[in-house]
């Protein structure tokens, strides 16, 4: 398995948020647990523009689909003690 083309800073930084590690942590400690049922782009925290690349890349199974995947499961679980 190839390892992925993008990663979780650079996904942020295209989202127009920090890349920095600890801005990152904070975002997903204030924003989670995501509800099951909530699809991760119709989260109340996203702006119209980020909902509509999360959905796009998500849909069109696009490069960044797989990082995209792992902020979905970040979010999900909560941060990690």
């Amino acid at each position: 398995m190839e390892p992925p083309i993008h990663s979780l800073p650079a996904l942020f930084k295209q989202l127009g948020l920090s890349d920095d590690a600890v801005e990152i942590d904070k975002f997903i400690a204030t924003h989670s647990p995501l509800k099951p049922e909530l699809h991760l782009a119709d989260a109340f925290f996203w702006s119209e523009s980020q909902q509509q690349l999360l959905r796009e890349e998500i849909l069109e199974d696009a490069d960044w689909a797989e990082v995209v995947d792992q902020l979905d499961v970040l979010l999900r679980k909560g941060r990690s003690e």
